[in-house]
C-alpha cells in the first residue's frame, strides 16, 4: 500500500522522518499539564493543574499570509515558524489570556523532512519563548494541491484567563494612556503590498539594508512575541484594553478595544518609526495615513491603563527589554481613533 501511495504522490516514510525529525524540537516547549506525547489522535491538556477557579477558554487561529512565500523563494524556513506562534498567541493575550498550547498545520506539494524539521524548529522556538506548550499539528502532502516547493502554514492556539480577570475594553474610559510596545519590524500582515514594492524596486534581496541586515534579513524577521511581558505588567497593573496591531494596523485594530464614546488620540511623533516603513512608504509612494491602515509602524501592540499607572507599566516593560512609549490617550468622543501628525 505504501509503495502504491507513493506512486500517488504521497511519501508516507518521509513523513515518519519528518515527524523524528521534529521530535526534539516538539520536546522543548512541554509544559506539566500536557498528558501523552507526540503522535497520538487527541493532544490532551489538564487545566485542573493550573489552579484556577473559574478559567475561561481563548482561542485563536491564524496563519502568516504572503510573507511565506518570501521564505519558500528564498529557501528560509526556520523563523517562519515563530510568525505562526506569535500570530495565534499575541492575540488571545490580548483578553488577559495565558497562552497554554499551540497545534500546527502544514501543507505541501512533499513532504521534505529537512525543510519541515526547520519550520517546525521555528514554531517550536515561538512556543518555548511565550511557555506554550506544542502539543500536536499535521503534516499534509498535497501535491495535486501545491506546486513544487510549495507549503502553506496555520497555527491554532488555546489559553487560559480567570474568568474575573477577563480583559474586554469596556472599562476603558476618558484620561487613561496608551501603552505602545515595540514591534519586530513589519511582522506578518501587509506582505502582498511589500512584494510588489519589492519587485517594483529591483533590489536584491541579499544586499545590504542596514549595517547588521540585509534586505532579507529585514522582511522575514519574525512576528515579535508580547506574551512575557505583558504577563507581567497584567501581574502588576491593572490593563483595561489591549491591542494587537495587525492586519489594518491602527486604524482597524485600535478601535476593536474601545467601548462606545470614546476616541483613541494617538501622537504618532511620541514614537519611532522603523527605517523599514520608510523605505516602503517611498518605494510606493504612499500615504502616510494608508501606511498606518496596514502596517504597525513600528507599535506591534498597545496597553490601556490608568495614567497613574504609566510610569510602572514603562518600567516593568523596560525590565523585560522591551521598547514602550506612551503614544495617545483616551478622550471621550464619537470618533473611535484620531491620529496626529499624521
Amino acid at each position: 500500500m505504501s509503495k502504491a501511495y507513493k506512486q500517488a504522490g504521497v511519501d508516507i516514510n518521509a513523513g515518519y522522518e519528518a515527524v523524528d525529525r521534529m521530535s526534539s524540537h516538539v520536546k522543548r516547549t512541554m509544559r506539566k499539564e500536557v498528558l501523552g506525547g507526540l503522535g497520538g489522535f487527541g493532544a490532551t491538556f489538564d487545566l485542573s493543574q493550573l489552579n484556577m477557579k473559574a478559567p475561561l477558554l481563548v482561542s485563536g487561529t491564524d496563519g502568516v499570509g504572503t510573507k511565506l512565500k518570501l521564505a519558500i523563494d528564498n529557501n528560509k524556513h526556520d523563523t517562519i515558524g515563530v510568525d505562526a506562534v506569535a500570530m495565534c498567541v499575541n492575540d488571545i493575550l490580548t483578553t488577559g489570556a495565558e497562552p497554554l498550547y499551540f497545534l500546527d498545520y502544514i501543507a505541501t506539494h512533499k513532504v521534505i523532512p529537512e525543510v519541515v524539521e526547520q519550520i517546525v524548529k521555528g514554531v517550536s522556538d515561538g512556543c518555548e519563548e511565550t511557555n506554550t506548550a506544542l502539543i500536536g499539528g499535521e503534516t499534509a502532502e498535497m501535491g495535486e494541491m501545491y506546486h513544487e516547493g510549495e507549503y502553506d502554514l496555520a497555527g491554532f492556539a488555546v489559553g487560559a484567563v480567570e474568568k474575573d480577570e477577563y480583559i474586554d475594553g469596556t472599562s476603558v474610559a476618558p484620561g487613561q494612556v496608551i501603552i505602545g510596545l515595540e514591534s519586530s519590524g513589519i511582522h506578518s500582515n501587509g506582505y502582498s503590498l511589500v512584494r510588489n514594492l519589492i519587485k517594483k524596486s529591483g533590489i536584491n534581496l541579499n544586499d545590504k539594508f542596514d549595517e547588521q541586515r540585509t534586505y532579507l534579513n529585514v522582511f522575514l524577521e519574525p512576528t515579535r512575541l508580547y506574551v512575557k511581558p505583558v504577563l507581567a505588567v497584567k501581574d502588576a497593573v491593572k490593563i483595561h484594553a489591549m491591542t494587537h496591531i495587525t492586519g489594518g494596523g491602527f486604524y482597524e485594530n485600535i478601535p476593536r478595544a474601545l467601548p462606545e464614546g470614546v476616541t483613541a488620540k494617538i501622537n504618532t511623533s511620541q514614537f519611532p518609526t522603523p527605517p523599514i516603513f520608510d523605505w516602503l512608504q517611498a518605494q510606493g509612494e504612499i500615504s502616510t495615513e494608508e501606511m498606518y491602515n496596514v502596517f504597525n509602524m513600528g507599535v506591534g501592540f498597545t496597553l490601556i491603563v490608568d495614567k497613574e499607572n504609566e510610569a510602572a507599566v514603562l518600567n516593568i516593560l523596560k525590565q523585560q527589554q522591551v521598547k514602550a512609549y506612551q503614544i495617545g490617550e483616551i478622550v471621550k468622543g464619537d470618533q473611535p481613533i484620531q491620529l496626529l501628525e499624521v
